[in-house]
């Protein structure tokens, strides 16, 4: 029995895609550039900037633009934080769970606080929420275990008996570093890694609605 839940953002507890993708096709139009199909996209949003810029222009960060393209995807991306962002179907069933069951639940991502925030009120989280923690909250980010442990302190619950949802392998590094259970979400933005199957969580679901079984 978990004490408490944390999840990852993009692509775990949220569906953040399309806003990113709307950012990322903004950034392509003011370089003279035609729009990337969502769908090619999707798959990247996981794995942040980096991610996006790759997918979507093909570079990499030692490329001689990549820093001043990276601050303007930002930018953009600031203006459009949650306009068609909105929790997976299954999820709120899920947050109503938790709190039904008086189990604390938060958010670790790696996405900087201020992106963060605002999404998690415009969702109509934030009181609810026991943390956010991003990926400039503290010096190191997932990977390393570090930010689970913060929020761990933050709700007041011991690691070992916390359940850490994501869809990426960093999360499940993270998780497993921090001595927490781990979920590996297959609905999420599974992108180039390599397979689920192989990132060593203790569970995996299909659906949002399937992690009640694992708590």
């Amino acid at each position: 029995m978990a004490d408490a839940v944390f999840f990852d953002l993009d692509g775990t507890l949220a569906d953040t895609a399309p806003d990113l993708a709307v950012a990322l096709n903004q950034l392509r139009a003011e370089l003279g550039l035609p729009p990337c199909r969502f769908e090619s996209l999707r798959p990247f949003v996981s794995q942040g900037t980096r991610g996006m810029l790759g997918a979507g222009l093909g570079i990499l960060p030692d490329h001689a633009e990549y820093a001043p393209l990276f601050d303007r995807f930002l930018s953009l991306y600031a203006g459009n934080l949650c306009v068609h962002t909105r929790l997976f179907t299954g999820m709120e069933v899920v947050l109503d769970a938790l709190d039904e069951r008086g189990l604390p639940w938060g958010v670790v991502t790696n996405k900087a606080e201020r992106f963060a925030r605002p999404i998690i009120t415009a969702l109509g989280l934030d009181g609810r929420c026991a943390c956010v923690v991003g990926g400039d909250t503290l010096t190191r980010r997932k990977p390393f275990p570090d930010p689970l442990l913060h929020a761990a302190d933050l709700a007041r619950v011991a690691p070992t008996r916390s359940l850490y949802v994501g869809d990426d392998p960093r999360d499940i590094t993270a998780g497993r570093a921090a001595g927490m259970q781990t979920v590996g979400v297959r609905y999420g933005y599974l992108g180039s890694n390599p397979a689920i199957d192989t990132w060593g969580a203790d569970a995996l679901i299909s659906h949002p609605e399937e992690l009640l079984a694992h708590l």
